[in-house]
């Protein structure tokens, strides 16, 4: 299937022929012929997808049609909400690429920074505004905002909307929204709050879910260390170092922790940076340049603060902290392993996170590799955690090639590893 069999006009063609991009992702293959089709979408899709594109291609060919009899001011048209500034800028980009031959304008709004040029942008007029919740409700009590011509309402990562406790800001957005109007909703998780918004949102819409998070993970290698909680410091410093280890985000459960884990790196000599909800935007903004820029080459974040985070070429996810909720573990290693890349994940395990293991191995399709005989090890972790509580203490478990030197799969974590000591073998 190509891009012209969706119903894409040339306008849009031109846009994604000059991205390079030639054959449609999933979601973009149902969801913009539904859009064109004037269906609300509810969409169940993992960042990494292509879903921008899903909906951003076929709302600007939309607007480029109706826009060919329309003159003088813009009103706004298409209104896309995003959690953060870093996603509200991603996708604003993504607006440039694609709308590049339609003439529409799209101005993005969003908090920690001043309004003055954001109000200039609003009162030349723009026909799709891109904005965070809470900037958009100022400007509106404002009066510098308007949502009567609104045709299109785009609400994207609505689950990290409501973790990030936006709800009430997102039912007070609602309330000023015309009747008629054409709703996408897109979510990687559906918790009964999110399909309790949906339902308010979305009349009769089609409903697309791609890559179940079950299987996300399937092309990532990936890897548990069995830890002492004490020793975590120390076995993350020691992966680090290895020169395998690129360019790396490390995920933590807290703010707090997250803070603590970038100083220690640092006194390790290891160029590192942070990002989390108690970060300015200017400073999550910063930190998130230098790591895309090569200056640092590893960023610890916390959950909240990383969704959304669209950056290529990320060789190894680690996870300090097991998170307790298996979405989450896939929603984080799926930061490696993008657009056809080989990927590697690191999960650092004590004994109070065994249980979180073992929810995320019912869900992900792929195996775990328990890494044994690394400096740090937890002595009796490898034979709990593999399930084998019943297994003598003496008796030596035989090793299977397949599941700890990985043969059938491509060498993305070291050539010739099987002649490494066993801790080299997983970087």
């Amino acid at each position: 299937m190509t891009f012209k069999d969706l119903g894409l006009n040339e306008a849009a063609l031109k846009a994604v022929e000059k991205k390079g991009y030639t054959t449609p992702t999933p979601i973009q293959q149902q969801a913009i012929p539904a859009v064109l089709n004037r269906k609300d979408i509810l969409g169940c899709a993992q960042t990494g997808t292509g879903k921008t594109a899903a909906f951003a291609l076929p709302v600007l060919q939309l607007l480029h049609q109706a826009d060919e009899n329309r003159r003088g001011y813009k009103h706004i048209r298409a209104l896309v909400l995003a959690p953060t500034r870093e996603l509200a800028l991603q996708i604003a980009e993504s607006f440039t690429d694609y709308g590049s031959y339609t003439g529409l304008k799209h101005t993005e709004i969003y908090g920690g920074v001043p309004q003055h040029s954001q109000v200039i942008d609003l009162r030349n007029g723009t026909d799709i505004l891109i904005a965070t919740p809470g900037r958009l409700l100022d400007l509106i009590n404002q009066g510098y905002i308007y949502l009567d011509y609104l045709e299109f309402f785009i609400l994207d990562e609505a689950d990290r909307m409501l973790d990030m406790g936006f709800i009430d800001d997102i039912r007070k957005i609602i309330k000023m929204l015309p009747d008629e109007r054409q709703t996408l909703f897109f979510s990687a998780t559906f918790s009964p709050q999110i399909t309790r918004l949906a339902d308010s949102l979305l009349t009769n819409p089609e409903k697309i879910e791609i890559t179940p998070v079950s299987s996300a993970a399937e092309k990532i290698q990936q890897f548990v260390y069995m830890v002492g909680r004490k020793d975590k410091p120390r076995l993350l410093q020691h992966l680090l170092k290895q020169d395998l280890v690129k360019r790396t985000i490390v995920f933590t459960r807290t703010k707090h922790g997250a803070d603590r884990i970038v100083q220690d790196l640092k006194k390790a000599n290891l160029r590192a940076g942070v990002i989390h909800g108690n970060k300015s935007q200017e400073d999550r903004q910063y930190i998130l340049n230098k790591f895309k820029e090569g200056r640092i080459n590893i960023l610890v974040a916390t959950d909240i603060a990383s969704r959304g985070i669209d950056i290529d070429n990320i060789s190894h996810v680690i996870n300090y902290d097991v998170p307790d909720v298996p979405e989450t573990y896939v929603h984080r290693i799926g930061r490696t392993g993008r657009a056809g890349e080989d990927g590697v994940a690191f999960s650092l395990c004590d004994k109070e996170e065994r249980g979180n293991l073992r929810d995320i191995r019912k869900i992900v399709k792929a195996d775990i590799v328990v890494v044994e005989g690394h400096p740090y090890q937890l002595k009796e972790g490898p034979q709990q955690q593999n399930g084998n509580n019943n297994r003598p203490k003496n008796h030596k478990k035989k090793q299977s090639p397949k599941k700890h030197h990985n043969h059938n799969r491509p060498n993305a974590v070291v050539p010739g590893r099987e002649n490494l000591p066993p801790l080299q073998q997983a970087v």
